[in-house]
């Protein structure tokens, strides 16, 4: 079995044979910058045992280095970048190179720009949480292993358009045209011509002189999507209904749901996104996921991120967002700060929960001053989130299905630990160079002179 791994699993050379007429890295890149000292403090060799066990050892050609394409992985969420972007940018950038590993500078992409999404597919969640615990472990265990965390839920907006019912509709007429066409299903009728002009009728409901026209062009969208999807399905035979069960299923859910359904459908593609309503005043409802995330008090570290499939109370999200942060840190917090969203959650296996409320009166000037330090304290998570969503591409999530929910969230988190540390490096350098230049002054040397 060993013999199999080594040869399934793709390997960068730690020291591979000099080439004349090639100059290595390391001959023309600082080795005092950021991105050099933090592939440094990264154990590449730890997380590619923790990340082979999801590839295929006995059968297949070799995959794509596990440390090339982690790296880029990494490097994709601490820049922001899309998988085209980065990968163009990877080959420009001789310090993303050596952070995945390269000794000589490459001309070529290192992989095709369809292994992202299979390795992202691979790893699942429970290889992106590996991800997050490796970035949370570049800090010093005084950081990470505080005693109180900061807990919040956010929305993660999926990336599909606003929903409306003839929205739904009218794609649900376009699928099933396609399935026709594929299928070699000959239609009753198309509706292309009247369906164009329906379209235009039932724009503008809410103006009082066109509500009338446009709640009948709605009806009769309404009523075509049902007698298409009736005629495809009446003329499929048994081996194509059972190929396109889960569309028709979900098509029929659509034309059914009215404004009170529960469990409503707002995506024919991403059949699984929720409306989520935050009290929000500039956006009422969101379309997408909830997600969790948790932050060290002091420090500022993302000790744990979780996205959720369901629409779920606050509370009943702090057991297993307290649970991952012991699993991420080795350590179990002992207070939770945590928004009025959580009411009615005291005490979740032994960790205290404080939500922002009033005071009693028996209380004296030292526990107010310290209580009110921590309800001041819980307003540290909503800028993190907010970099988050800006920085780390968790502002829309372009990952399809649950599973991409739930990596999304975890990626984003490590990209943003990722960030910092790589900021504290910097600022330490920096901090170096400072110290230097003081050192030659204080000596009293002349730098008028001496450069």
């Amino acid at each position: 079995m060993a013999k199999n791994l080594a040869e399934m699993i793709g390997k960068i050379e730690n020291d591979p044979q000099l080439e004349m007429f090639k100059v290595p890295l390391k001959h023309f890149i600082k080795e005092n910058h950021e991105l050099v000292l933090l592939s440094g403090k990264i154990n590449w060799e730890e997380l590619e045992r923790e990340l082979s066990v999801y590839y295929c050892q006995d059968n297949g050609r070799p995959c794509v280095p596990i440390r090339t394409i982690a790296g880029v992985v990494l490097l994709k969420r601490i820049f922001n970048e899309s998988d085209e972007s980065v990968l163009d940018r990877w080959v420009e950038n001789p310090y993303w190179q050596y952070f995945c590993g390269e000794f000589y500078f490459q001309h070529e992409l290192p992989f095709g720009r369809t292994e992202l999404i299979k390795f992202r597919k691979r790893i699942g969640e429970k290889g992106s949480e590996q991800l997050l615990r490796m970035s949370v472990q570049l800090f010093p265990c005084k950081e990470i292993q505080e005693d109180e965390v900061l807990i919040d839920t956010t929305v993660q907006e999926k990336n599909i358009t606003f929903p409306t019912d003839v929205k739904l509709q009218k794609k649900i007429i376009g699928k099933c045209r396609k399935i026709a066409v594929k299928e070699k299903i000959q239609l009753r009728q198309s509706y292309k011509r009247e369906l164009k002009q329906l379209m235009i009728d039932q724009r503008f409901h809410s103006h009082p002189r066109r509500r009338k026209k446009a709640l009948a062009a709605a009806r009769r969208i309404r009523v075509i999507a049902g007698r298409v999807v009736r005629d495809i399905e009446r003329k499929m035979d048994t081996g194509q209904r059972e190929k396109y069960a889960k569309q028709l299923t979900i098509f029929k859910k659509v034309l059914a749901q009215e404004r009170s359904s529960s469990d409503k459908v707002y995506s024919i593609h991403q059949p699984h996104v929720k409306c989520i309503a935050k009290g929000k005043e500039a956006k009422k409802y969101e379309f997408g996921n909830k997600s969790s995330i948790a932050r060290t008090r002091k420090s500022g570290i993302i000790v744990g991120a979780m996205g959720f499939t369901d629409n779920v109370y606050d509370g009943d999200t702090l057991m297993p967002q307290l649970e991952q942060t012991e699993r991420v840190t080795g350590h179990k917090p002992k207070t939770g700060i945590v928004d009025r969203g959580y009411k009615g959650r005291k005490d979740i296996n032994g960790v205290q929960i404080i939500i922002p409320s009033k005071l009693p009166d028996s209380a004296n000037n030292y526990q107010k001053q310290k209580m009110r330090r921590r309800f001041r304290a819980r307003a540290g998570i909503e800028p993190v989130i907010g970099h988050l969503k800006q920085d780390h591409r968790m502002g829309r999530n372009y990952l399809m299905d649950e599973v991409g929910d739930l990596v999304n969230t975890l990626l984003a988190a490590t990209g943003f630990n990722l960030r910092k540390m790589l900021q504290r490096l910097k600022a330490e350098v920096l901090a170096i160079f400072a110290r230097l230049i003081w050192r030659l002054f204080a000596k009293g040397w002349n730098l008028k002179y001496t450069f």
